[in-house]
Formats: C-alpha cells, sequence, structure tokens
C-alpha cells in the first residue's frame, strides 16, 4: 500500500490492534517521533547541508526557534496579513521580544542572549521583512535576535532531487530548533515537530486575506494530522464522529474533521 497520508490515528480506532498498538507505543504521541527517528535517516549530501547550516547559523545560539510557513492563497505573495499574523504569534507569546522604533541603540548588559531563528518558505519575503526589522531597530529586552533562511524555491517543485533534499534538509533543521511555529495543514510541519518531539504553536489558518486573531494556538501533542480519516461505521452501516470514539485520538487544531493521536494522560 502507498499513502501520503499520515493513517496512524486511523489504526488506533481498531480494537483487535489496541492491545499491540499499546505494547509498542504506551505514549500514544509519540508514534511519528520514534518511527520518524527509526526510519528517515538523511543521506550524506542531505546530512551535509543539515550539519553546515547548523554550525554556521544556528548552534552558537542561546535558543533557536523555528517558523515554517506555509501559504495556501494562489495570489502572488509575500502577503503582508501573513507577516503581521507570524509576528502577532511570535511577540503574543513570547517567542520573539518586541523592538524600540523610538531608539537607535539599547545599552547592552553583560549576560546578553541571543536568539537564532530559522525561517523556512518558499518566498523570501517573510525573511526579509522580519530579518529587517530586527536589523533596523533594537530590542527592548536586548536580545540579539537572528533571522536566516535556508533556501527560496519559490514554487514546489516535488520531482527535483535538490530541491527535495532542501526541503528534507529544512525539516531536519527545523525539528533541532527549542521552539517551534508552523502553518495549518501543512505537512512540511508535521515533520518537523515529530521528529524534533515539539509541541509547536500552529498559525490559524487566514480567512479572506486577514489575519485571524487569536494569531495562533499551542498543538495538543507532537502527532500530525491525517487529513482524510475514516467517517464510516462498516458494523452499524452509519456514519459516526471518529474523533470521539477513543480518548487518544482527537480531531485536529487545525483541520476539524481531522484526526490525531494525543496522550490522554496529559488531559486529565
Amino acid at each position: 500500500m502507498k499513502t501520503d497520508n499520515y493513517y496512524i490515528p486511523s489504526l488506533f480506532l481498531i480494537p483487535s490492534f489496541e492491545q499491540e498498538l499499546s505494547n509498542l507505543f504506551p505514549n500514544k504521541d509519540s508514534v511519528f517521533h520514534f518511527l520518524g527517528r527509526y526510519l528517515f535517516h538523511p543521506t550524506n549530501p542531505v546530512w551535509g547541508l543539515i550539519t553546515r547550516y547548523y554550525d554556521a547559523y544556528l548552534a552558537r545560539a542561546d535558543e533557536r526557534i523555528g517558523i515554517q510557513i506555509r501559504v495556501f492563497d494562489t495570489g502572488v505573495g509575500p502577503f503582508q496579513y501573513v507577516f503581521d499574523q507570524i509576528l502577532a504569534c511570535t511577540l503574543k507569546e513570547n517567542l520573539l521580544p518586541k523592538v524600540d522604533k523610538e531608539k537607535a541603540i539599547i545599552r547592552q548588559s553583560w549576560n546578553q542572549t541571543s536568539k537564532a531563528v530559522i525561517l523556512t518558505s518558499l518566498s523570501s519575503g517573510y525573511f526579509e521583512k522580519m530579518r529587517d526589522m530586527y536589523w533596523e531597530y533594537p530590542t527592548v529586552t536586548g536580545e540579539v535576535i537572528g533571522i536566516y533562511q535556508p533556501s527560496q524555491e519559490r514554487y514546489q517543485q516535488t520531482e527535483k532531487r535538490t530541491h527535495n533534499r532542501k526541503a528534507w534538509a529544512e525539516m531536519y533543521l527545523l525539528s533541532l530548533t527549542d521552539v517551534l511555529v508552523t502553518s495549518s495543514w501543512s505537512t512540511f510541519g508535521y515533520v518537523a515537530q515529530s521528529l524534533g518531539g515539539l509541541r509547536p504553536w500552529i498559525l490559524y489558518k487566514p480567512e479572506n486575506h486577514t489575519a485571524p486573531d487569536p494569531p495562533c494556538h499551542r498543538a495538543m501533542s507532537m502527532e500530525p494530522c491525517f487529513h482524510a480519516p475514516p467517517f464510516y461505521d462498516c458494523k452499524a452501516k452509519r456514519g459516526i464522529d471518529t474523533g470521539v470514539l477513543v480518548p487518544h485520538v482527537r480531531h485536529c487544531e487545525d483541520m476539524s474533521w481531522g484526526l490525531k493521536l494525543v496522550d490522554h494522560q496529559d488531559e486529565l
């Protein structure tokens, strides 16, 4: 069987699989994390992309922040409302500091800290806006903020090997961050968060070219969302809500009909 969907949550709805899956994965919200770490090993060329970039731009920072941007709007970006949403989320959740536009310089302290932000997007526009903001103005906290983007491929090129290598390297680099912001509906972000064992802040999907308020929310678990789950009970021969059958399978935060695994012990 071949699929591009993460259908693992639906396996946890099958009673005959329940005991074996519980034995294999006592923590239900870490299935992809363990399977991915076991099965996904970058080739030497990709590992070179990862290690060179990490050592050059991320290794010496006190904190590493990942921002993964996937825009589904069909227009030509970058879009100001998307940048506004990213900024609103990172500032509201205290992931990044505000800047002081009234002062040219803020006195630095001896214990000054640094944050390295790795931003991934097909467009370079969001990176340029954020980089320029933290270059042109000092932060109110005195922190040093570095903004980095490994590639700007402009559009998805699924059949191109170099494009896929860069994408895989960027997913892995995002997984090495301390905190992560991801885009709704994005499998790119799902892989990064799950490999890294990170519960990301998920950016709500914008509607009508407007930044949502609130801009983002914290994920229930590190697990990816299954975008095409079953909605039919074969025995009862009727439709059912598969997101309420067992406590460890819930509807996704970013896709209301999707399913994801959670560790329900954390919810108690």
